[in-house]
């Protein structure tokens, strides 16, 4: 079901108890601005998020490097080799 904003204020219970059955969709101006939905389908949707959270590239670095010493690995950078540029102006 659809709210606006002053009806979900005043008939707050009512939306709780609605969105046990489906989620409630709250609106200000013809634009949605909130959902309210059960705590379970929340809490399953918080789990689903944090399985998907993957780590930053600082982090995968950090990880690779950590790696890379239990190995006993290293890394030879090449030496940098100019190449042309054509947009470069001479």
């Amino acid at each position: 079901m659809n709210w606006n904003i002053a009806d979900a204020k005043q008939k707050f219970s009512e939306l709780v108890r609605a969105a046990q059955d489906e989620p409630q969709w709250i609106y200000n101006r013809d634009k949605r601005v909130a959902a309210v939905i059960p705590a379970a389908t929340f809490e399953e949707f918080l789990a689903s998020r944090n399985e998907r959270v993957r780590p930053s590239l600082g982090e995968a670095f950090a990880e690779l490097r950590r790696i890379c010493e239990e190995e006993e690995y290293t890394f030879e950078n090449p030496p940098r080799q100019e190449r042309l540029n054509p947009f470069r102006e001479e």
